[in-house]
């Protein structure tokens, strides 16, 4: 699929062919959705520029493999980083310095990134930035093109953090004001999910504020089925154009996830009754400390319900917790599978044996579960994930909690027991649940079906800034 050519006009400005520049966060929760993204805008014949360092260029291989297939302009460009390991490092799955330390770091590209802009024959149409990425304010205020935010959590948790900081409430707030809906947190939750419970990102985070105001316009991962009040409100609070194009995934990595290989994952599902089996994943960066893995362990074996649970490799370091692992598979054996390291995880929430999702709240995974019509157990634990948690149970309906709200208690196996069983169980709040998940299914379908209003949004988007970076002859 071929990109536009260059069109004179009678005033002798060349318009060039439309030329997006993406600069996703250098982290997996961040690079997915992005990636997703990139792929849906060059889906329409856009020429699109992935922009990476040369580490996570190694992991968008498959994606650059699949674009040439499918005869997309779509390009990985590898910028120069001083730095060896570019990657997220080691061990910052349970130090957020270290995390903060690896936004810094990108910082550090800002050069490079204006340097290839610079080089190109005709300037980009605009650059899409992740909002953890502040720094690309200068770079496209510089070489004068438009710059759109692309921010990673749900829009309800965009405009609470919008309006906390609007109010001047980060740090003694307790109902968030200006939304919609009521939206209450105990203190510590709302330290939590604002991150003021940790002084050093107050710098970088007023910076990602700062940089989303002074954007454009906001493109979300969601759909108006799903958030359409909120995205109306965030709008109007932005005062800018807020596209709602998702749920990206369903373009590109669904269609993936059916072609997968009969994995043994998937030969164990296969054997499964229907919506019967709960999927336990807590994502990239949540860690498990080993009392807390032995208490999910111990909760998804009291419930009696069947489970697949992943557990990270990083959790396993101890002898103990892998001895403790082999104990519970003896122990569970035809009632739960646990998979070390990685599972396709759109894989499994759309076979047809999956019923419940136990997850960490990460945007991804729920809009993911949420899209397949998989209700969820929510345990959040870092930054939006707490709001993410409120959207699905207190709004949407399709969530239970492992901890009631307000309470910050140490989780025990309890919680877990009755969470699962009351997930996956009978009775009329339970079916209702399920009957509101298959509807929000439904609707992210036709959200990006032709004529459906993440392609009509998608569509607007690319009318209104593919012109943009045109240059005087």
């Amino acid at each position: 699929m071929s990109t536009m050519a260059p069109v004179e006009t009678e005033k002798s400005i060349t318009l060039p062919p439309p030329h997006f520049v993406l600069v996703p966060l250098m982290g997996q929760g961040h690079t997915t959705p992005m990636a997703d993204l990139a792929c849906l805008i060059a889906g329409r014949g856009v020429r699109v520029s992935l922009v990476t360092t040369p580490v996570n260029a190694a992991r968008l291989r498959g994606l650059a493999d699949r674009a040439r297939g499918a005869m997309l302009p779509l390009e990985i460009v590898e910028l120069p980083f001083p730095q060896a390991d570019d990657g997220l490092p080691r061990g910052s799955n349970d130090n957020s310095d270290n995390v903060l330390q690896l936004f810094l770091s990108l910082y550090r590209l800002a050069g490079p990134l204006e340097a290839y802009v610079r080089s190109l024959p005709w300037r980009p149409s605009c650059i899409i930035s992740d909002s953890c990425n502040p720094w690309t304010v200068g770079v496209a205020r510089s070489v004068g093109i438009p710059r759109l935010t692309f921010t990673g959590p749900s829009c309800f948790y965009s405009l609470c953090d919008f309006n906390v900081a609007k109010h001047g409430l980060l740090h003694n707030g307790v109902v968030v004001p200006g939304m919609p809906v009521r939206v209450e947190l105990s203190k510590d939750t709302w330290a939590a999910a604002f991150l003021t419970c940790m002084p050093a990102w107050g710098k970088f985070v007023e910076e990602v504020r700062e940089g989303i105001r002074m954007a454009d316009g906001a493109m979300v991962n969601t759909f108006l089925g799903l958030e359409e009040q909120f995205v109306a409100c965030y709008e109007a609070a932005l005062g800018k154009p807020v596209w709602a194009l998702g749920p990206f995934f369903l373009n590109s990595r669904d269609e993936e996830a059916r072609a997968v290989d009969q994995s043994a994952v998937i030969a164990w599902l296969d054997m499964m009754d229907q919506s019967t089996v709960v999927y336990v994943c807590f994502g990239s960066l949540a860690q498990m400390l080993p009392k807390q893995l032995y208490e999910v362990g111990h909760g998804l074996e009291d419930s009696g319900k069947p489970f697949l649970w992943v557990v990270k490799e990083s959790e396993m370091v101890l002898p103990e917790a892998q001895e403790w692992l082999q104990a519970l598979e003896a122990r569970t054996a035809g009632q739960g599978l646990i998979v070390r390291g990685w599972a396709p995880q759109i894989a499994i929430l759309s076979h047809r044996a999956v019923g419940g999702f136990m997850t960490h709240c990460g945007w991804n995974s729920l809009l993911e579960s949420v899209a397949h019509g998989v209700p969820v157990i929510t345990w959040p634990h870092f930054g939006d994930q707490f709001l993410n948690e409120w959207l699905v149970v207190d709004v949407l309906g399709v969530g239970v909690p492992v901890m009631p709200f307000g309470n910050d208690k140490a989780m025990v196996r309890g919680h877990i027991a009755r969470a699962v069983s009351e997930l996956m169980g009978g009775g009329a709040v339970a079916e209702e649940r399920r009957r509101k998940c298959k509807e929000y299914k439904e609707r992210a379908h036709g959200a990006i079906a032709k004529g459906g209003s993440s392609h009509e949004n998608l569509t607007l988007l690319l009318h209104s800034f593919m012109w943009s970076g045109s240059k005087e002859e």
